[in-house]
């Protein structure tokens, strides 16, 4: 439910108007590096503050809770807490009787019999990618020379992204966007086919971050209008370096050492300042109305380093399984420093 991996282990938990939200990191190795400034970078390029993103910003300091100790992973769990303290939850008050259309209000109180959190979103609100920022940070220290790098490439239908956003701001509705994704330095032989493949396992993780509507490996749906020959990746080194890359870096679910792409679709925000129209829920009848609140009107914007740090958790759990299979890739990628045993 909410935790993934099989040695780099993630679990999340909290709400978005609630005291705290947290991870919990196990099968970290011992003996990394690992202090609040490290998160810096990472987390400050989610937070929001650029135009068509939300007004409400938080510190987003990280409370290293568990598993680091003088400065260096323990091995055992790792606990991160980030305070939620600029939350104006009578805004969603509202939604208790008109459900959002596009977002979990109406699937969520009907699964939870009305129990849930719904003070801005709760448990599937947006605000818990943190979380999975703060890990992927941890996640990277794993890769060590393992490059994971994201980008927005498309907001609107629009390869300029200022244009994207000033249409947006314009005819004030939200936008959705195309990130592009890639690691360079994988070693061959990652992933565990048949149902722990390499694609699978990315777009098992793509696919719990809000927004993600689909994804796209290599040549991706272009494949289907390629000839055999024409889509096949020629492998012109011993070390498997290929003349294309349609498949983007991944054969029969195992990397082949070439540069792992993907592309993901994330929706417009569901949050629209558009009056719009949905069920009453006390009522039984449909009608206008208009989300109050603080929300982004492009959340693709934010997403890039949320989709980088899901993608670093899978990878690491990949070499960590890899350990156990074969110390000579955890060589390789020097991960014998971090004092594996």
């Amino acid at each position: 439910m909410n935790s993934f991996g099989t040695i780099f282990r993630t679990s999340i938990f909290g709400e978005s108007h609630g005291n705290t939200i947290g991870i919990v990191l196990d099968g970290v190795p011992s003996g990394i590096a690992l202090c609040v400034e490290d998160f810096e970078k990472d987390i400050n390029r989610r937070k929001p503050g650029a135009i068509g993103t939300t007004p409400r910003i938080e510190s987003d300091l990280p409370i290293l809770s568990s598993g680091v100790f003088n400065g260096k992973t323990t091995g055992a769990p790792l606990t991160i807490l980030f305070e939620n303290k600029n939350t104006i939850s009578k805004d969603y008050e509202s939604l208790r009787k008109t459900p959002r259309p596009g977002h979990a209000d109406f699937v969520a109180t009907k699964k939870f019999d009305g129990f849930e959190d719904y003070r801005g979103g709760g448990h599937f609100s947006g605000r818990l990618t943190v979380l999975l920022v703060a890990a992927g940070v941890v996640a990277k220290k794993v890769l060590n020379s393992i490059k994971v790098e994201a980008e927005l490439i498309e907001a609107g239908g629009e390869s300029d992204i200022e244009k994207g956003l000033e249409k947006a701001l314009k005819i004030q509705d939200s936008i959705g966007g195309i990130i592009q994704c890639r690691v360079s330095g994988l070693p061959i032989g990652l992933g565990e086919p048949f149902f722990d493949s390499v694609e699978s396992l990315i777009a098992h993780a793509v696919f719990a971050v809000p927004a993600v509507k689909g994804i796209d490996f290599g040549a991706g749906f272009s494949s289907a209008k390629m000839l055999g020959s024409e889509h096949n990746d020629a492998i012109i080194g011993m070390d498997g370096l290929t003349k294309t890359n349609y498949a983007g870096g991944i054969v029969g679910g195992i990397t082949n050492g070439n540069e792992l792409t993907f592309k993901v679709v994330i929706k417009p925000t569901s949050s629209t300042p558009k009056i719009q129209q949905s069920i009453n829920l006390k009522s039984g009848k449909v009608e206008d109305f208009q989300v109050k609140g603080r929300h982004d009107l492009c959340i693709a914007l934010r997403a890039p380093v949320v989709i980088e740090a899901v993608t670093a958790i899978v990878i690491s759990d990949l070499i960590l399984r890899n350990h156990f299979r074969s110390k000579s890739i955890i060589d390789n990628l020097k991960l014998e420093e971090y004092s594996i045993h």
